[in-house]
């Protein structure tokens, strides 16, 4: 193994399908960390990663192999859907820190027993919920928690994708596409307590309207679509409050408005304040622009940070089943799957 392997910003990866090499291996790269191990089925197929990502690391031919190395600390988990948890907890059982991409469990019983053996045996659990990690978020995040748009009200978040080449139906594109932004809105506003759904949708066509109540009283629409319409993915969410609004669209851009004090009228003075935040636009950005924006180099170097520091991730394993629950509410709901 390389030198890096036994600190805490080097990383073993189980996977090297389309997601792990199109955006959470060169996030790992843009985040500092050192790929020091891949496995794979195909002990070639993981040396192929490691050269196309500059790694003079190990290549593996499996999981366990990959495992079974001392040196090995932290671990990230970029496999198919129904291996992942397997994979997961064979990580944890092996005492290693762990990330690995949602949904961690199917259900929400699933994701609290890979938490509780996080737990028990001391080690990090962090989900990929990367829109957590989006500097429009943080931004966002930032400006509810500081009250700049005074008593929050209501929220309204609007996603499509085609999800029809590998979701079958509601719950599949719930647990495997809208899952995050079913993430983003329980991180921003709390936990929920009512659930209303209504569908017109039909096997793997999915269109969906939520009304989710929360327990800080804040009210909000989840508009889903999971159709062919959507083969370029569109995600817009506005947020009011008592003293302003705030737009983010397409993780490209946080527009905030803030209103004039009730004594004065904003038709007599220039009081209205609107705000448009906006990255760069330059030809030197590459592909590492929607890395950034998208979040997958922030939540990479947030989780070689909570290894280091031993601190709990933003969107750890045991938060994960809070979320795990929202979505089985969800799926579970008489209306989802009409």
């Amino acid at each position: 193994m390389s030198q890096h392997v036994d600190s805490p910003r080097s990383i073993a990866v189980i996977g090297a399908g389309f997601h792990a090499t199109t955006n959470i291996l060169p996030s790992c790269v843009r985040a500092g960390l050192a790929i020091d191990a891949i496995a794979t089925r195909d002990a070639r197929r993981s040396a192929d990663a490691l050269q196309r990502f500059g790694s003079t690391g190990r290549a593996f031919g499996s999981a366990e192999a990959l495992l079974a190395e001392a040196g090995v600390a932290s671990v990230v988990v970029v496999a198919q859907p129904r291996d992942q948890a397997a994979l997961a907890l064979l990580a944890i059982r092996a005492g290693k820190n762990v990330f690995v991409d949602k949904p961690l469990g199917w259900t929400a019983d699933e994701a609290r027993r890979i938490s509780d053996e996080a737990d028990a045996r001391g080690v990090t659990l962090m989900v990929g919920f990367m829109k957590r990690y989006a500097p429009a978020y943080e931004q966002l995040q930032e400006l509810v928690a500081n009250g700049e748009l005074g008593r929050l009200r209501s929220f309204h978040l609007a996603f499509g994708c085609d999800s029809t080449p590998f979701c079958a139906d509601a719950e599949e594109f719930i647990k495997l596409a809208a899952i995050h932004v079913i993430d983003l809105v329980r991180w921003l506003f709390g936990e929920v307590v009512d659930v209303t759904v209504a569908s017109n949708g039909s096997g793997n066509h999915v269109a969906l309207a939520i009304l989710l109540r929360f327990e800080s009283g804040v009210v909000g629409t989840l508009d889903l679509s999971g159709l062919p319409g959507y083969s370029s993915e569109s995600e817009h969410l506005r947020v009011s409050g008592d003293e302003g609004y705030a737009i983010v669209e397409d993780l490209v851009s946080l527009t905030v408005h803030r209103t004039a004090p009730d004594d004065q009228p904003s038709w007599k003075h220039l009081t209205e304040r609107t705000t448009v935040f906006t990255p760069a636009e330059s030809a030197m950005s590459g592909t590492d622009r929607d890395l950034y924006l998208r979040g997958f180099v922030g939540e990479m170097a947030h989780f070689a940070d909570a290894v280091e520091t031993g601190t709990p991730p933003r969107s750890s394993g045991r938060d994960n089943v809070l979320t795990m629950a929202l979505c089985d509410r969800i799926v579970q709901n008489p209306h989802t799957g009409d």
